[in-house]
């Protein structure tokens, strides 16, 4: 009997149907074990000993394992062919060593790339051994990720109370956002002019020319910087004459880009797809674990986390054939397309993203996928085809004409390209290809001394057209454009980068606006706080250096454990520099540099940092366990505060300060608009603890007035007794939004408006309906959004229900929240039992506290003593296990 070890039940699944009675096939479900989440999980002066803890989920997992390998002859470890895959691997066989169950049986290591019948048995047949240096590159990736989070993180704690965690990729992914956001932020707009002619041939064709020289000078595309300079060349183009100085077309040719890798995968489902970058890698999971398409399952892509672009040979001969009949001989080059990959780790560099069988085609397969699964798999189909079909042949045709005209001359020049031969163009373009390029247009035959005139186009515009313009800022960063970045510096690796954006928006450190990547007050923040006192961290080439060494590892050219001393001398040491710094010299570091956000200048040219209530106080950040916000340095005499990135004159309070919006008529004060370090709110009076309320999501403050404001300051409002107890119904805003309470049970209101006219009916059939599913004392259990099934090797349900903090999964005493933007009703079992597995391993059910025991009695003898130096422990900051405050980004 031989077992066989994979990570995923649904791969375990396919890969026993392929093997046979012989074979026992059992799922790991991912990593089973982790460096616990507290101090002491690595020691640096005990030459960096890593201490592994297995969770009792996975517990069972490996019992199960144990017990099959003890009656098998052969145990087969068949994980990922990665890095993350050959951990796994490692992690298990450690395990089942010191179970003691292994003895003298024979232990092989497989790979394979793709989920197949034949790519699995030909692994088979050519087992090797565990590879070290892999896995030397896994235990120094993991400890310096453990390091950098549980010595950067308590730091954060103390000198930025609310702030969350650091971690060594995170932070560097963080800053390159942050830094584009400063460069919007402190962007001047510069004016320029463009000027067109439109041209008409004496055989009456029409097309357009820019103006590319004047009065014998050379101008570019920004040096026409005023409307009096534009007019002055537009009135000489106006009365000009205008002839053909010459007339030049060169062939040119397109090829196709490579096949995919995951970062360029990621990138593309972006661009056409509009994925994030985790749900492409949900998605590509899938695919390659393995669809049942008429009733037998096989993966329908190769492994999807690769750097590589090359592909098999026998996918290179099958995509020939297949182009060869869809489209034609001519379609096919001479030779097949060879690509070059560009990492620097042979190892890590597996054959790229390519279907498993390319004559499977995405309409004929498309029946057997949901909606985004039948997308991404025509997408990997469609790029791997192009990039062995013929390059696309252009020519390029450039026409520069010569204006003469009140005694002055102007050179203009226009520019167009054709497509002769289309050849891959007729499948695939890549996303930056879809927008029409303005040298795509096809200009007209004329002959060089020919005379053109200018002449307006149909009527519908000037002959010769002066359009002023402005420039714009860099575009903020996309899921597809960062991962682009970070490849382009050497940052992170490919297979953590959908991780690490999720890590970004789970901490709240960056939102996702528009598909745009929008640094939150928190992020630039910390992002602040690391480049002030641990720049060297967050360098770009620091970073991109530590994974070219981490690569060298993974190569065997490097000591893993020489790595990790060098990293931990440097940084050890830059913590102990600012240990004792006081958090009164962090803030004035901070407002330095964040100054060009939180204090823009004024345009009447004041102090941007003056305090607008008492004008003798300045302006600067605070910081509280609630998070930043800027507030004056005059208090507790002046409470002026705002949210960071709100100067004064926004949301309705003005530079001198609160806006009165009235006079309540019960009491005689005013009622005042004011901007706090939680936003907008309204008061009443100036008393020591005046009553306030905070605008709810929805109300914006300029459209506040004195009647919405005393609406704000009545509640919570009685709704009227409960007709079955006589009990108060009341109704008000609270953390969670509208709500209505009647002993204890809070209901949910559609809006905050509601809450000012919901009627006794209406607020005892929301508080029904929210006993129904279990809100409140003594409900009844909660219905399911969706009921997923059984699980697979535990047993129970596993169900998808809708919570206070969001939609979440639930099995047992496990609930384990969905990623944000995650469609509940859309979850798979696969994806749920991930999430469940994740939660887990962070010690997902909350445990009581033990009794605490008698503390024992000091020895004097020196032998019972341990000194175990953890990442600086002198912080004495601990992690919950249960908590997701997990201060790494390179877990995965």
């Amino acid at each position: 009997m031989n077992v066989v070890i994979v990570e995923s039940p649904a791969k375990a699944k396919t890969i026993n149907k392929y093997l046979g009675s012989d074979y026992t096939v059992l799922a790991s479900y991912g990593h089973v074990r982790d460096l616990p989440a507290k101090d002491g999980s690595v020691l640096p002066d005990d030459n960096f000993a890593m201490s592994w803890q297995v969770d009792a989920k996975a517990q069972k997992r490996l019992s199960e394992i144990a017990n099959a390998v003890k009656d098998a002859d052969r145990l087969i470890l068949a994980t990922d062919p990665d890095r993350e895959g050959e951990a796994i691997s490692w992690h298990v066989l450690e395990v089942l060593q010191k179970k003691k169950v292994l003895k003298d049986k024979q232990v092989e290591r497989v790979v394979f790339n793709a989920i197949t019948k034949k790519a699995i048995l030909e692994a088979m047949d050519n087992p090797r051994q565990l590879d070290t240096p892999l896995v030397d590159a896994y235990l120094a990736r993991r400890a310096l990720d453990y390091l950098v989070g549980f010595t950067l993180s308590p730091v954060l704690w103390r000198k930025l109370p609310g702030a969350r965690s650091a971690g060594r990729v995170q932070s560097v992914a963080l800053r390159l956002i942050c830094d584009r956001e400063m460069e919007i932020e402190t962007f001047k707009p510069q004016e320029y002019w463009s000027i067109f002619a439109n041209m008409k041939t004496p055989t009456g064709d029409m097309f357009q020319a820019g103006v590319t020289g004047f009065d014998g000078k050379k101008i570019g595309r920004l040096d026409i910087n005023n409307e009096a300079e534009a007019t002055a060349i537009k009135t000489m183009l106006e009365s000009a004459s205008f002839k053909v100085d010459s007339v030049a077309s060169k062939p040119a040719k397109r090829n196709p880009a490579a096949p995919f890798t995951t970062s360029t995968l990621q990138q593309e489902a972006s661009r056409k797809l509009g994925f994030s970058a985790s749900r492409t890698m949900q998605v590509a999971q899938k695919l390659y674990e393995g669809i049942s398409i008429g009733g037998e399952t096989s993966g329908l892509i190769t492994y999807m986390r690769t750097d590589g672009v090359q592909i098999a040979g026998e996918a290179i001969a099958a995509a020939r054939s297949v182009i060869a009949k869809d489209f034609g001989d001519n379609y096919v080059p001479a030779s097949p397309r060879v690509y070059t990959s560009k990492a620097k780790n042979a190892q890590e560099a597996h054959e790229a993203i390519r279907p498993t069988d390319l004559s499977r085609r995405p309409k004929d397969v498309a029946r057997f996928l949901d909606p985004d699964q039948a997308k991404l798999y025509e997408l990997v189909w469609k790029r791997t085809m192009a990039s062995q079909m013929e390059s696309a042949v252009l020519e390029r045709t450039t026409i520069e004409i010569l204006a003469d005209g009140s005694g002055k001359r102007a050179n203009l020049r226009a520019t167009g390209s054709v497509v002769r031969f289309d050849g891959f163009l007729a499948l695939y373009q890549e996303g930056r290809d879809d927008e029409e390029d303005e040298n795509s247009k096809r200009l007209p035959a004329v002959d060089e001394g020919a005379a053109l005139t200018a002449a307006s186009v149909d009527g519908t515009a000037q002959a010769i057209e002066a359009s002023q313009h402005f420039t714009t800022p860099p575009p903020r960063y996309t899921e597809a454009s960062l991962v682009k970045k970070m490849e382009e510096l050497g940052i992170g690796r490919p297979s953590t980068y959908a991780s690490t954006l999720q890590t970004l928006r789970d901490r709240d450190y960056v939102e996702l606006d528009k598909k745009q990547l929008v640094p939150m007050d928190k992020g630039r923040i910390v992002t602040a706080f690391l480049e002030s006192f641990f720049q060297r961290y967050v360098e770009f080439d620091f970073t991109a250096s530590l994974e070219e060494q981490l690569d060298k590892i993974s190569a065997g050219e490097l000591s893993w454990l020489d790595v990790l001393r060098d990293f931990w001398t440097g940084f050890s040491g830059a913590v102990d520099e600012i240990k004792d710094l006081r958090v009164a010299h962090v803030i004035d570091a901070l407002n330095e540099l964040l100054g060009p956000h939180i204090f823009p200048p004024k345009e009447d040219g004041t102090d941007p940092r003056k305090c607008p209530s008492c004008d003798t106080g300045q302006l600067s950040l605070k910081v509280s366990r609630w998070g930043a916000f800027i507030g004056c340095s005059n208090y507790p005499e002046c409470g002026f505060t705002r949210q960071l990135g709100k100067p004064g004159g926004e949301d309705g309070e003005g530079d001198d300060g609160p806006k009165v919006l009235g006079t309540d008529p019960e009491t005689g004060l005013d009622v005042s608009l004011r901007n706090g370090r939680f936003g907008p709110y309204v008061q009443l009076g100036e008393e020591a603890k005046p009553k306030r309320a905070s605008l709810p999501r929805g109300w914006s403050a300029p459209d506040m007035d004195l009647e919405k404001a005393l609406q704000l300051l009545s509640l919570p409002r009685e709704v009227g007794p409960h007709p079955e107890d006589g009990k108060m119904i009341s109704a008000g805003i609270g953390r969670y939004g509208p709500f209505v309470l009647h002993e204890g049970t809070y209901a949910n209101l559609s809006t905050p408006d509601e809450v000012f006219s919901v009627g006794i009916n209406r607020a005892v059939d929301a508080l029904a309906q929210k006993r129904a599913k279990g809100g409140g004392r003594g409900g009844a259990a909660a219905t399911p959004l969706k009921e997923l099934g059984e699980h697979p090797s535990e047993g129970g349900p596993i169900n998808v229900y809708d919570g206070r903090y969001g939609p979440y999964v639930k099995h047992g005493k496990i609930n384990a929240t969905l990623p944000k933007d995650t469609d509940p009703k859309a979850v798979t079992m696969e994806q749920a039992l991930e999430l469940i597995a994740a939660k887990a391993s962070k010690g997902g059910t909350k445990k009581k506290a033990a009794a605490k025991k008698p503390a024992a009695k000091k020895t004097a003898t020196k032998k019972t003593t341990t000194k175990k130096t953890t990442a600086k422990s002198s912080a004495k900051a601990k992690v919950d296990a249960s908590s997701e405050e997990v201060p790494w980004d390179d877990a995965s």
